[in-house]
């Protein structure tokens, strides 16, 4: 009972803190350009965000091995609170600056770096008491909390804005996050003691990619994913206002991604653990692919372009909860931890440096190549990376078998 207890205050956790950070997301540039008076500095919060993630693999190594209990990562969700005041709290006395949105960016990003793959693997952790397999339908059920915000969130902050302006939800994020963080207090589980042939310091990134080839394929594709998903949101944005349809092929676009991601996000908890994990995550990135490959044909039609767009949303969940059950049933204690911010460094550094040259290989390249060749980058990525390219020889462990119980798993091949 105490572990379910503790899986339901995680899976809200998730949803407090990601509500509160879609809806700061539609304000927080509103009040930026206010009291600034200058479009760049819009930015700033994002761009500082960024910097602590890509560089997280030295600063966090050691903090990463300590976020092992529900106390522990509230403890960095308050640090984040503080982040997340500065700016309302410098807009209440007047004195909105870039320094106070860089200072939020860093702040925050920092904690972000940290404590989104530290709950993941508590998530797993916990789980792992309740039998073989809870753990990715939980991951997936907590993707799908994380999904749903992406409904939820901007209307109620669009209607927020609307009724009292901008400044007022500024605290809704640091309100979410506390929230969050007091939610995280209540969790009594934690991280499985180190198992005698398990790994107890901190592992390097890079060496726990080395030693499970199989996840290393799983955190490469994930990687090209977020490096091309540029082409997408500003694609689709360029090539509407290039059309005469500004603004409204980039809304077809993620209203279509948004409701297949959501679909595919419920299908996942039953889907995910019946089915091979690579081959499951390879597969999503090809559907993606090819719907992004596909959208230039088919500019003329906001129907199509949706269609298109809620297929390759329909496929991503499928292969995010393939790629978080690969790496549980592969990896545990300090290496399970190690594994999932591996992934999230990759991925978010990649979206990330993506939006910073994006808009300069759209101005080269056209929006339209931009998003074929992206699509034909994934592609070529997960039918390279996927399980059918070096077949797994019979007398080795699959990649989605579970840890034997007692020990950690030794270095695998595909």
């Amino acid at each position: 009972m105490t572990a379910r207890r503790d899986i339901a205050a995680m899976l809200t956790t998730t949803f407090l803190t990601w509500m509160g950070q879609r809806t700061t997301a539609v304000a927080l540039p509103l009040v930026a350009l206010a009291e600034t008076g200058s479009p760049w500095t819009t930015g700033l919060v994002g761009g500082a965000v960024g910097l602590p993630m890509l560089t997280s693999a030295w600063w966090a190594r050691g903090l990463r091995q300590r976020l092992t209990t529900g106390r522990a990562l509230a403890v960095v969700l308050a640090v984040q609170v503080v982040g997340l005041l500065v700016v309302p709290i410098g807009a209440a006395v007047g004195t909105v600056g870039p320094i106070h949105l860089a200072a939020t960016g860093l702040i925050t990003g920092c904690a972000t770096a940290v404590s989104a793959p530290a709950q993941r693997a508590l998530l797993a952790d916990i789980c792992d008491r309740l039998g073989s397999g809870v753990a990715s339908r939980m991951l997936a059920w907590q993707d799908f909390a994380h999904r749903s915000t992406m409904i939820v969130a901007p209307p109620l902050a669009g209607w927020a804005i609307t009724v009292g302006g901008p400044f007022r939800l500024l605290w809704a994020e640091a309100v979410g996050v506390g929230l969050g963080a007091a939610v995280l207090l209540t969790v009594r589980g934690g991280a499985a003691p180190a198992t005698g042939g398990g790994m107890t310091d901190a592992p390097a990134l890079r060496h726990v990619l080395a030693r499970h080839p199989e996840v290393r394929r799983a955190v490469t594709m994930s990687g090209v994913g977020g490096l091309v998903w540029f082409a997408f949101t500003l694609g689709l944005a360029i090539l509407g206002a290039e059309t005469g349809r500004p603004g409204l092929l980039i809304s077809a676009g993620m209203t279509g991604y948004g409701a297949g991601s959501i679909v595919g996000a419920l299908m996942a908890p039953a889907l995910v653990p019946r089915l091979p994990s690579l081959g499951t995550m390879a597969t999503g990135w090809i559907i993606l692919g090819a719907s992004f490959a596909a959208l230039p044909a088919v500019t003329s039609s906001l129907t199509l372009i949706a269609c298109l767009a809620a297929v390759g949303g329909l496929a991503m969940p499928l292969g995010i909860g393939a790629m978080n059950r690969l790496i549980t049933v592969r990896t545990d204690g300090a290496e399970r931890r190690a594994a999932f911010a591996a992934e999230s460094l990759v991925h978010d550094g990649a979206v990330s440096l993506g939006l910073l040259a994006g808009g300069a290989v759209i101005g080269l390249a056209g929006a339209g190549p931009t998003l074929i060749v992206a699509g034909a980058a994934q592609v070529a990525v997960a039918l390279l990376a996927g399980p059918w390219v070096i077949p797994v020889p019979a007398h080795q462990v699959r990649d989605d078998s579970p840890l034997p119980a007692g020990r950690a798993r030794s270095a695998s091949s595909t």
